[in-house]
């Protein structure tokens, strides 16, 4: 065999490889098929506290730079195995949820394969009247011309960064696609 052909048919089934495992994702996820259209408006008013007896997470994404030409990332978040919303660019969106127990998910959304099973996961015990602040943060390195390294991943921040971003960030409202 020919060393350009080898290294094509490697290449292929590396890439094959990829994309077969990259469909799986975490139980805390939803259906990998579920995509959202997102839109961010600047808000003035801070979010209502949670409804009586429930807990509050904020979902926040966090982004340092353009991911393409004209291009910002869309974050969907999952939540106990079903998505919630989405975020693009900077921007947050809250949710009610009972106290206990609850898997959360983070997906970049995206139209490229190379990156669209971005996936991270976290878990946290919500307690009532508390509000819970996650980010997920998209960080784009440059790396030469018109290349670059993506760090993607879920964390939890304390409240005084999760209120920061929230004062700073805009409102996310999204549809399913």
């Amino acid at each position: 065999m020919k060393p350009s052909l080898g290294i094509l048919f490697l290449t292929a089934s590396l890439a094959f490889a990829a994309q077969a495992r990259a469909t799986i994702l975490p139980d805390a996820c939803g259906d990998d098929k579920v995509k959202f259209d997102v839109k961010t408006e600047t808000s003035t008013t801070p979010p209502a506290p949670p409804a009586a007896g429930k807990a509050q997470i904020v979902f926040i994404e966090n982004e340092n730079h353009m991911v393409g030409p004209f291009m910002y990332a869309t974050v969907r978040f999952g939540l106990d195995g079903a998505w919630v919303g989405a975020n693009n660019n900077n921007s947050f969106f809250t949710l009610d949820v009972e106290p206990g127990v609850h898997h959360l998910c983070a997906s970049w959304q995206s139209a490229l394969k190379r990156i669209e099973k971005n996936v991270d996961v976290a878990s946290f015990t919500a307690e009532p009247g508390k509000v819970y602040y996650f980010a997920a943060d998209v960080t784009v390195i440059p790396t030469g011309e018109n290349t670059a390294d993506i760090i993607f991943g879920l964390s939890q921040l304390d409240e005084d960064k999760g209120k920061y971003r929230v004062k700073a960030w805009k409102l996310a409202t999204w549809k399913s696609k």
